[in-house]
């Protein structure tokens, strides 16, 4: 097994285009104590120690000093193994310890030992002059908002204007939420080790570990871990002797007056997607001849005369109120259904729609929240839906027996019986009017061409972040431009 660290995610988005396990911070800690248990003392700490060495020397091969911040558990010790490398290696390490040498664990004060005897720099206040930075200050553990000394030297750090390479976390960050409570430290660069924690890839934590690398130490992850990294799937290749009856048919219901354009941006998507005939309903039929002028494959066919036992429907893309007077229909007879928007809000609106949810076919039914709406959904506040992603789209997949996914920084998909996935792929050209239109239209096309929900909204959601991703254009990405390139 290789003991090199590996590039995950980086300015655009994933390196590596494979499944990654995840791992909350109480299974990678069963994980650390099952695997030490077998190996001689302070073997995990060594191997820590020196990945963070050579990654740290490999983004900055010309700095000269190197701050290492350590805090009072096994996180510092990584931290003080770390410098006791780059001292022997010709570079100038300076370590400030918070509460002084006698709070460390065992293997910590072993490699406070080590450090000393290479030579280690020891401060009791933070330099005022360094490079990188390596930040082990803080672990896994974190549940307060840091305080006191600790709240200083993250100051301090943040202050800085060298390389911040911080071990395992940004010290501040929450390992299973991505949610920093308090002070947390803006990272260029995080070193994962043993496993991938949820909270470096969703919430808050994309922007605040920067560059993401993971090294296991030579430690095989557990079997089955909290969630996955979503990762790309190669798409079922179509056969010559196609038609388009072949590749299914998808409707998108939507468009209150006004709103035209949502509706418009969902069904572009689902015909690019590679759906073989897409039908649109407007609400607001005054705006049929417009859709047509955009877009003329579309159809342009009312609610009453769509097949829904043999179609994807795509509903709530600029709704309005409107849409809710048509899903109880939509919900017992479309043979898959994407619910969006305003349609989710109604649903929320709704208790009693639930029995209908729970009557529909498993694996046929995707909801597409953003934060708002999710907590509409949940009875709960955007503030408590972001606060744990992960815990709330399983809440809402199993509220209504279906696939969700959760969209943000980090969109989380998950379903019944099924491991949850946090995507790995979007950024910040996404936050424009009209990309979840797009989403929407994509993973129903996907239905329509027969993957299930739980492989659509997988498959889909990684797509549609990937456009972001490679985005090379000066122009910013508009909705338009994303329907057009998925």
């Amino acid at each position: 097994m290789s003991t090199n660290s590996e590039w995950v995610l980086g300015p655009r988005g994933p390196v590596a285009l494979h499944a990654y396990p995840l791992c909350t911070a109480q299974q990678t800690r069963a994980l650390e104590t099952q695997t030490a248990s077998a190996l001689p003392a302070h073997t995990l700490m060594q191997r820590a120690g020196l990945a963070l060495a050579r990654l740290a020397l490999a983004n900055a091969p010309h700095a000269q000093t190197f701050w290492a911040a350590c805090g009072r558990g096994n996180n510092g010790g990584d931290g003080l193994e770390a410098a006791m490398h780059l001292q022997r290696w010709g570079k100038t390490a300076v370590v400030t310890l918070l509460d002084g040498p006698s709070a460390l664990p065992t293997d910590a004060a072993r490699s406070l030992q080590r450090a000393q005897e290479a030579g280690v720099i020891f401060l009791d206040s933070p330099p005022t002059d360094w490079d990188v930075c390596i930040d082990a200050l803080l672990g896994i553990g974190l549940r307060l908002a840091p305080d006191g000394a600790v709240r200083q030297y993250i100051h301090a750090i943040r202050a800085g204007s060298g390389l911040v390479v911080a071990a395992d976390l940004p010290s501040g960050l929450q390992a299973d939420t991505g949610q920093p409570p308090g002070e947390c430290i803006r990272a260029d660069v995080t070193l994962s080790f043993l496993t991938l924690k949820p909270g470096l890839l969703t919430a808050q934590g994309r922007d605040l570990c920067g560059d993401l690398w993971l090294n296991t130490l030579n430690v095989e992850p557990p079997v089955s871990p909290d969630a996955w990294v979503n990762a790309p799937q190669t798409p079922a290749p179509r056969l010559h002797a196609s038609h388009k009856g072949s590749f299914g048919d998808i409707a998108v219901l939507g468009g209150a007056t006004g709103l035209a354009g949502a509706a418009h941006l969902a069904a572009s998507a689902a015909l690019h997607a590679g759906a073989g005939r897409v039908y649109l309903g407007l609400l607001d039929t005054a705006q049929a001849g417009g859709a047509l002028a955009i877009q003329p494959e579309l159809m342009v066919k009312p609610l009453a005369q769509w097949d829904l036992a043999t179609m994807a429907v795509v509903a709530g893309c600029g709704g309005g109120a409107d849409i809710a007077a048509h899903l109880p229909e939509l919900i017992r007879n479309a043979k898959y259904l994407v619910l969006d928007a305003d349609a989710l809000n109604a649903l929320a609106a709704q208790p009693a729609w639930k029995t209908l949810m729970a009557n529909r076919r498993p694996e046929s039914t995707i909801l597409t929240p953003h934060p708002l709406e999710a907590a509409r959904l949940l009875g709960n506040t955007t503030a408590a839906v972001q606060a744990d992603r992960l815990a709330s789209a399983q809440a809402l997949a199993t509220q209504f027996g279906c696939t969700v996914i959760l969209k943000g920084s980090g969109s989380v998909i998950a379903a019944p019986g099924q491991t949850p996935r946090i995507n790995p792929t979007g950024n910040a050209r996404l936050a424009t009017a009209g990309t979840g239109d797009v989403l929407a239209g994509l993973v129903g096309s996907l239905m329509a061409q027969g993957y299930s929900s739980w492989q659509a909204a997988c498959l889909g959601v990684y797509r549609h972040g990937r456009v972001a991703d490679t985005w090379s254009h000066p122009q910013a990405l508009t909705a338009v431009a994303l329907a057009h390139n998925i």
